[in-house]
């Protein structure tokens, strides 16, 4: 292959916010321009099902998160993008990597290990509520990667393990049945760190803490305003480097932004003037993008239309090549 091929997706779970937009979503629209890379995106609406047994929320995150992307200036010509459920092939191939991933390897996944101490510490049986999607998500997550042979996957530090265990199979797999898979990298931008919440902690759906990408203008500058910060009082110099504020226009700003929001701080600025600051400046780089959504919001066909041509470019890929890895295993017709 010529070309680095470059993989992201996005769980349809919840409404898109500025931690997606900082972490995955900004860095894969600028990678898709990059003449080297051949970009793939999906909508992961498979791995929603996991966490969300709500239909109507797995289907209307799924419209949100498209619509975001394509308003966020996807150029879909120039990329492949999709929808999980419309390439048959990954659950199939998710079979044949489950056949030649070993117990042990599952045992070790962070999010179980975390599901089970969590039982142990409620007095509750070790495997209390968890699903084999929970348990089979990395073999998942390797069959959505593998199927188009990306070499790059750029994730957060969370998810390295993910992209490692994906590795694993498919050299588990090569060794087997000979060389089909290109063995994938994580890609972690030291850059990007994971935002902030409105209380500190991580950005995160579960945690109930986050600013929508795109929400009203006011409703927005309403969010930043709840941001935790601490009692000091304007003049008051502050340290930037534990402000969720700070975390957060870091995020948006340029070099020199950042540099003088750094001496706002150490020279006192007050909360409510750096939150002020801070919604101008995400207002203003998300506010264009968040009419294009709002619009297609309302014409959910042209999403539609965009997810469709996705699959067919995926299923362009992905259909050739689970014929061969079907042959290679042995299922093939007879005669």
């Amino acid at each position: 292959m010529s070309k680095q091929r470059v993989l992201t997706g996005i769980t349809t779970t919840g409404t898109p916010h500025l931690g997606n937009y900082v972490g995955a979503i900004r860095p894969a629209i600028a990678a898709s321009q990059e003449e080297n890379n051949q970009s793939f995106y999906f909508l992961a609406d498979y791995h929603a099902l996991i966490k969300c047994h709500d239909p109507e929320m797995v289907h209307q995150s799924t419209r949100e998160i498209a619509a975001t992307w394509l308003a966020l200036g996807l150029n879909t010509d120039n990329v492949v993008f999709y929808r999980q459920s419309d390439i048959h092939q990954i659950p199939e191939l998710t079979w044949l990597l489950t056949c030649m991933t070993a117990k042990g390897l599952m045992n070790r996944a962070h999010a179980y290990k975390a599901a089970v101490d969590a039982n142990r510490d409620d007095g509750e049986d070790s495997d209390f509520g968890i699903t084999m999607g929970l348990y089979s998500y990395p073999v998942l997550m390797a069959a959505d990667i593998l199927m188009f042979n990306a070499n790059k996957v750029p994730v957060g530090k969370d998810q390295i393990q993910h992209i490692e265990m994906a590795r694993d199979i498919a050299q588990r797999f090569n060794h087997h049945y000979g060389e089909h898979f290109a063995l994938p990298e994580a890609i972690v931008d030291e850059q990007v760190s994971v935002l902030q919440g409105l209380d500190g902690r991580k950005m995160s759906k579960s945690y109930g803490n986050t600013i929508p990408l795109f929400l009203p203008e006011k409703k927005l500058k309403k969010h930043i305003n709840k941001i935790k910060t601490n009692l000091l009082e304007p003049g008051e110099p502050k340290d930037p480097d534990t402000s969720t504020v700070f975390q957060i226009w870091q995020a948006f700003a340029t070099p020199e932004q950042t540099a003088e929001m750094r001496q706002a701080f150490e020279e006192g600025i007050a909360w409510g003037e750096a939150k002020k600051q801070l919604f101008e400046l995400i207002n203003g780089q998300i506010g264009e993008a968040r009419e294009r959504y709002n619009e297609l919001l309302e014409n959910p066909a042209e999403i539609e239309a965009e997810l469709e041509k996705g699959a067919e470019k995926a299923r362009a890929y992905s259909a050739p090549f689970l014929e061969e890895l079907r042959a290679a295993v042995g299922i093939r017709k007879i005669g």
